[in-house]
């Protein structure tokens, strides 16, 4: 039970840095700002939604379906950002639904979204290492 507390508090760290270094790409005004904003804000994005989902199922052999159905699923929305249904259009008219959802479909994001869930499944296997450690310690 110890052992999955602390996993837990490095799951909320891990996602509270994702999330403030996601936000600072995406509103960063200096050099290159445009790649930052759209392409690097990606990546971020991608460990976040893989940190998400571990949260809930943190299996080592999660760590890896985990990282390949994050890819798809935000592929899929990728994608969907070239259909203009009012309801989609409403929810991205939110700040909210522009974050989650995105507004413009770019086929650079795809290369980004690939390396955000390539980084996101070595950051699980380390955090999985964390849990793997702490019981074999104990166990000894």
């Amino acid at each position: 039970m110890r052992q999955n507390r602390q996993q837990s508090t490095f799951i909320i760290l891990s996602a509270l840095i994702v999330v403030v270094m996601g936000f600072f790409f995406k509103y960063y005004t200096g050099p290159a700002h445009l790649w930052f904003n759209n392409y690097g804000a990606a990546v971020f994005y991608e460990i976040f939604w893989c940190l998400f989902a571990f949260w809930f199922v943190r299996s080592q052999r999660a760590v890896t379906q985990i990282s390949i159905w994050v890819f798809i699923v935000t592929c899929i929305l990728e994608f969907l950002q070239l259909w203009h249904p009012p309801l989609l259009e409403d929810i991205r008219a939110t700040l909210i639904g522009k974050w989650l959802l995105g507004t413009t479909f770019a086929w650079w994001d795809f290369p980004h979204y690939l390396l955000g869930c390539a980084l996101g499944w070595l950051w699980l296997k380390q955090l999985q290492g964390i849990s793997n450690a702490k019981k074999s310690k104990s166990e000894t």
